[in-house]
């Protein structure tokens, strides 16, 4: 089934709308979706390489609007919602003891799941189920998906379809060295 869906979003990187369906994709991957908005961006800047900035700001835009529904599933609609959207993604076992430390790691919680491939939705529809404070939410989404989206666009933009591979396999791996090398310069000033 996820084969299909990859199949059915790449064919629209093609399509002269691409960029209101990259929002949609964008919106609902926030939430519910499973295919990451990554999936059309990627082939639209190598199409269009002088669009990059535009394509990494419409999937910014759209990602965060789409996290804030996340973020209602779960203050608002989580038993009915938000329970079977994390079930079906096979994250619903830890969802008691995460809910215990997740706002003590809010920040960190949304900023890693922004730019990593852990499912953002998660992270989404956790901070509501969890009262995350909503500005908390949004400065930190804007943060995480900003740089997951415009260093994706900046690395097509400057190296071209070369990089597509590196994207694709290890950027994943590269933004949780990032984070791991953010904690570690915040915890170091915090010990001077």
């Amino acid at each position: 089934m996820l084969h299909r869906l990859y199949s059915w979003t790449m064919a629209w990187a093609d399509h002269p709308r691409a960029l209101w369906i990259l929002a949609i994709v964008a919106f609902v991957e926030s939430s519910v979706f499973p295919i990451p908005p990554d999936v059309l961006m990627i082939p639209m800047i190598l199409a269009a390489p002088h669009r990059a900035w535009l394509i990494a700001g419409t999937a910014l835009v759209a990602s965060v609007l789409g996290g804030l529904l996340g973020y209602a599933i779960g203050a608002l609609a989580f038993d009915t919602l938000g329970q079977p959207i994390l079930a079906a993604l096979g994250k619903a076992d830890a969802m008691a003891e995460f809910n215990i430390r997740f706002n003590d790691l809010g920040f960190w919680a949304v900023l890693t799941a922004g730019i990593t491939p852990f499912p953002y939705k998660v992270i989404t529809i956790m901070s509501g189920w969890t009262g995350m404070s909503l500005a908390t939410f949004i400065v930190t989404s804007i943060i995480a998906r900003g740089l997951r989206f415009f260093v994706v666009a900046g690395l097509l933009w400057y190296f071209g379809a070369p990089i597509r591979d590196f994207i694709e396999r290890r950027l994943g791996l590269m933004f949780i060295l990032f984070i791991l090398l953010l904690v570690g310069g915040f915890l170091a000033v915090g010990a001077l």
